[in-house]
This record gives structure tokens, sequence and C-alpha cells, in this order.
């Protein structure tokens, strides 16, 4: 992301102690900035702390592919299909709920001791955006990989970590099961 807007990783100070927290200290002005992930950026904007840069959800071309990616052990996967299959089947499946019934989503997860307020949940399953049927897994790899190429972070081509590491099969079937 920082080489998108013309950084080098050699212009960035990274803060990785545990024992600090980045929203605080952003918060606090004592950082410029801070990758943060839900709840962090909700919170900040309650508190009318900073701005957003990029949020992958809305902004192009980050929120033309997956956010994240279900990886399982390929040996696991092997030994395991049908298991596989109902782990893939569960998340998609949850994931439409999110979609469908965020208010009841969120209230479960406060109900259930996840979370101390539905408020900032219930943003979050709002912002978000559920194209799980739409988007395309392999274009999304081929993408990130393409970033990672470019700034030196693999060596690997796209091409090769698609034939590779890849393997669509739950996924597609899952499509064409969970189609409505």
């Amino acid at each position: 992301m920082a080489a998108s807007v013309g950084l080098d990783r050699k212009d960035i100070d990274w803060v990785a102690d545990p024992k600090l927290r980045p929203l605080d200290l952003f918060a606090d002005g004592k950082i410029d900035a801070f990758l943060g992930f839900p709840p962090e950026p909700q919170e900040l904007r309650a508190r009318h702390a900073g701005r957003v840069i990029v949020n992958t959800a809305l902004d192009h071309p980050w929120s033309q592919y997956f956010c994240c990616m279900l990886v399982g052990n390929r040996e696991f996967v092997r030994k395991n299909p049908v298991a596989t299959k109902h782990v893939v089947r569960a998340i998609l499946k949850a994931t439409d709920l999110c979609d469908s019934e965020p208010e009841r989503v969120a209230s479960v997860i406060v109900d259930r001791g996840f979370a101390d307020r539905s408020d900032p949940l219930l943003q979050i399953l709002k912002d978000n955006f559920y194209k799980w049927r739409e988007y395309n897994a392999e274009d999304t790899v081929r993408f990130y990989a393409l970033r990672l190429q470019e700034v030196g972070l693999i060596k690997s081509t796209p091409q090769k970590i698609i034939a590779d590491g890849t393997d669509w099969r739950f996924l597609n079937e899952l499509k064409r099961e969970l189609k409505a």
C-alpha cells in the first residue's frame, strides 16, 4: 500500500512493541499513521481522531479483491476433504448472514461476550461488502502477489504462486451449491 502512494518501506519507522497500543499513540499524536483493523478505525472515528487514507473495503483497486483468504494445511485438506468443505461452507454461510442480518450478528457477538458494544460492530458489518460469489480468488492472489513482488518482498511470480499454492475446488463447488 505504501508503495502505491510513492513511499518506500525504508520511509517507514515501524512501531512493533506489543506493550504499546498504536491506536492510542496515533490519537495522542505520537505517531503519524497506523494500520488499523476493525474495530480500531471505528473507534478513531468516534473519537474524531485522524482521517482514513486508504479503506480497502471501499477504495479502488483494493476493494475489487477479497480482503481475506482461507488457508488450509495442504496435508489436512488432502486427508480431510469433507471436513474442509464443511468449514468453507460454514464460513461462507456466516458471511451471508453478516450481509443479510447485520443487526442480529452484532447482537449475538455482544451477547456471547466477544465485544462490549454492538454499535461499532454494526458499523463494521454494514461497511463491508460480502461479494464472495462475485470476486475472483485467483485474481486476488495475482493482484497481491504482484504488489509484493513489486516491492521486493517475494521473488516468485504470481503465476507460480497460483500454480503451486492454490486450490479453488471447494470454493467453486460451494459457489454452485450456495447459488441463491
